[in-house]
């Protein structure tokens, strides 16, 4: 008798929760790690935030609440869209799930069929492939390369489309690029899904880091008609540091919502009530710690990016937004004697003992992924480390 349900027969782990578990691992042994692995900021979540919540649970408000979040919570989503991206949406058009990877899950389980299509560009969130196929899809991915900053175009989206596509995924602020789309290139890429009438599928969990004077513009903000076909992806998880509490939304089509939130009371009830309130907390109350962290990650990118750029066969384009940087190391990995960018990441854990993720995970065979969501000290000497490696098993000739 076979155990395990074909649905999962092909499906990856998640490759930054492998390596940030192996590198913890490492350092409780007593090995002095440096974690690169980890997309969460290194900041706790603010005091505000903190005292809201613990006041809730004196409240006694700690029993269930509807399937799709708590109302205020929704408000105070609908207030944020207002104020950030001049959008009206109604409680209807908004769910709450248990993170943003969560809302994500469940919207693939209400909009595909099996055999359905969703294109994703690569390099992608490692999550996004494997959610498409739990839910019966098919992942289609369109390459975005370096000379293109990692953002794919209208036309590549266009060509990739066929009668059996149902979405395309947008991530901007992208992971684990930090790439930004601009108005124009959103504008375009609106067209080709409206034209060819398919969802898009907007990530912005990264909206509130951006750096060097760029703008975050959501998709949804172009027209209406532009918003009807949009469904957007957010969470409180990057922006107020609250990436445990697993808060995310979804704003958008009411059917849509509507039939999410169906299956959430089938599978998780509701999300935790103590988080929710805690959310409702980091939209509502004061701000000014997100431009902090906003500020410091800018800081850690601008000190760091230069140094990163003087390792020998690495090739590296300066994110706009997130905390991420992913260099191309395809001429490090050749000039050490590494075949893959699997073993070559594993190398650096093993022998430099910094940890990152290698670019295999995110679709990208010959980059990895490096987050600067950590102590300036703490960067430099981890790219001291890697630099000191390339340069010891460099391969003259």
């Amino acid at each position: 008798m076979r155990t395990l349900a074909s649905r999962v027969s092909t499906l990856s782990p998640s490759t930054t929760l492998a390596i940030t578990a192996k590198a913890k691992e490492m350092k409780e042994s007593g090995i002095d790690i440096i974690g690169l692995g980890a997309g969460e900021p290194d900041y706790n979540t603010p005091d505000n935030i903190l005292q809201a919540a613990y006041q809730s649970m004196l409240e006694g408000k700690t029993k269930y609440t509807p399937s799709g979040g708590l109302p205020a919570l929704k408000d105070a989503v609908i207030e944020k869209f207002k104020k950030d991206q001049n959008l009206t949406y109604g409680r209807k058009e908004i769910m709450i799930g248990i993170g943003a990877k969560h809302v994500l899950f469940t919207l693939f389980q209400v909009i595909l069929d099996p055999g359905d299509e969703v294109i994703i560009p690569t390099p992608y969130w490692v999550s996004y492939p494997e959610q498409v196929k739990l839910a019966g899809g098919v992942p289609v991915h369109i390459e975005a390369t370096a000379t293109s900053q990692f953002k794919v175009t209208a036309e590549q989206i266009a060509n990739a489309v066929t009668s059996k596509t149902k979405a395309v995924i947008i991530n901007s602020p992208g992971n684990p690029t930090g790439m930004i789309y601009s108005k124009e290139e959103l504008q375009t890429i609106a067209d080709v899904c409206l034209d060819k009438d398919i969802w898009i599928i907007s990530d912005e969990i990264y909206e509130k880091l951006i750096y060097a004077g760029q703008k975050h513009v959501s998709i949804a903000q172009l027209s209406d008609d532009a918003k009807q076909r949009t469904l957007v992806i957010n969470g409180v998880s990057k922006s107020h540091s609250m990436t445990g509490w697993r808060i995310g939304y979804i704003a958008g089509d009411q059917e849509v919502v509507n039939a999410m939130t169906d299956l959430a009371s089938h599978s998780t009830s509701n999300p935790t009530t103590t988080s929710q309130y805690a959310a409702i907390e980091a939209y509502n109350g004061t701000q000014d710690t997100v431009e902090v962290m906003r500020s410091d990650f800018e800081t850690r990118l601008d000190r760091i990016y230069p140094q990163l750029s003087k390792i020998p066969g690495f090739n590296v384009i300066k994110p706009q937004g997130a905390f991420y940087l992913l260099p191309d190391v395809s001429e490090a990995m050749a000039k050490t004697g590494f075949d893959n960018v699997d073993d070559f990441a594993e190398a650096l854990l093993l022998k430099a003992n910094v940890a990152v993720i290698p670019g295999s995970g995110f679709g990208s065979d010959n980059t990895i992924r490096l987050s600067y969501a950590t102590s300036i000290d703490l960067l430099e000497e981890a790219v001291r480390r890697i630099h000191a490696f390339v340069k010891e098993n460099w391969i003259n000739g």
